[in-house]
């Protein structure tokens, strides 16, 4: 038999057990169990040398025995619904998992990210996780404008954050359900119309996300109000939505540089919509900027790379899911519910925009 057959057939390693331990180290179970929960009940030195085995012998406590003795199973959820093929082309939430992921990582906390294929999946599965006490607590992304996660995270006195919060907080504002943290996309809007009209834009097109979301209802409420306060037409400054794919971005294009007034701007909420606008404005020959102006809500390497590289706007996407993280690990320590601002993002003029 080859040695590749013979591993084939070995039985895979035993993990170690507190009876291993115990017989290790010369003492009774129950001592093993005080010394490693941190319990009374076993001298000092015993407690030691019950640990030093334990470490010689690579054992490590079970999460989900943990997790039914009531301590922290030490793993956060996140899950995803959105349609996986957008999920696919987005760098956004590979930036905003990976400033999530340095976080619980340096505290030894995993992350259980998993898709789903709508919100009442999601649900489901939040109620799982608590039933089976999965999980000490969960990010809750892509807040919506009619939104049932908050109150049934509520109900199951499951600790959440919501990223992206799910109102723009003001002086007024009621406390939110659960601690959130979010940024100013209203702000975030009047500098990317701030720029256009400065340049002399006044058809001014928004391809925006997903409808449903709530940070998707405020840029098309802040274009609105923005356009308004400047006196330009709001028939030639609108908002239309997609699913944030490339394939909607360039069909999004398509039908506006087919309107008998086509847009001399059109802002993308996302870069791969901003590059597959572009395309088809290369496919007409309409030069950018001088045709069209294109602006991407979000910056990206593709954004740099794509010619005329694309003016965006700049954020710390990873710096945003630390914060997300940080403010998860408050709450499960017992902190406040509390809504906490990220940095305002800043527009990286680049040749995607001039003059029309």
């Amino acid at each position: 038999m080859t040695a590749s057959g013979e591993a084939a057939r070995r039985p895979p390693a035993r993990r170690p057990t507190i009876k291993d331990i115990a017989r290790r180290a010369g003492v009774s179970e129950s001592a093993v169990s005080f010394a490693l929960n941190g319990r009374p009940g076993v001298s000092d030195r015993t407690r030691a040398r019950i640990r030093r085995v334990a470490q010689e012998l690579g054992w490590q406590a079970s999460s989900a025995a943990r997790a039914l003795s009531g301590d922290r199973a030490d793993c956060v959820g996140l899950v995803l619904a959105r349609p996986a093929r957008t999920l696919g082309v987005e760098s956004f939430f590979l930036q905003l998992v990976s400033g999530i992921q340095e976080v619980f990582s340096a505290h030894r906390t995993a992350l259980l990210l998993q898709v789903v294929p709508d919100l009442a999946a999601e649900c489901a599965l939040y109620r799982r996780w608590w039933a089976e006490r999965r999980v000490d607590g969960v990010l809750v992304v892509d807040p919506r404008t009619e939104d049932p996660r908050p109150q049934l995270l509520v109900s199951l006195s499951l600790p959440a954050v919501v990223v992206g919060g799910l109102a723009t907080p003001g002086p007024d504002s009621a406390p939110p359900p659960l601690p959130t943290v979010w940024a100013d996309d209203a702000k975030a809007m009047a500098r990317i119309l701030d720029h256009l009209h400065g340049l002399g834009h006044r058809r001014i097109v928004h391809v925006a996300g997903l409808p449903e979301l709530a940070h998707t209802a405020r840029r098309i409420r802040s274009l609105r109000s923005e356009a308004a306060r400047r006196g330009l037409d709001t028939g030639q400054v609108r908002s239309v939505t997609t699913d944030y794919s490339d394939a909607e971005g360039a069909e999004a294009t398509r039908r506006l540089l087919d309107t008998a007034a086509p847009p001399t701007a059109i802002i993308y909420d996302n870069d791969v919509m901003a590059v597959a606008g572009a395309s088809v404005a290369a496919e007409r020959g309409i030069p950018v900027p001088r045709g069209l102006s294109i602006v991407a809500w979000d910056d990206s390497p593709l954004c740099r790379v794509t010619h005329p590289r694309l003016t965006a706007l700049g954020r710390d996407t990873a710096g945003f899911g630390r914060l997300a993280a940080e403010e998860l690990r408050a709450v499960l320590d017992g902190g406040p519910v509390r809504a906490v601002q990220g940095e305002l993002p800043h527009l990286e003029e680049r040749e995607s925009t001039g003059a029309p």
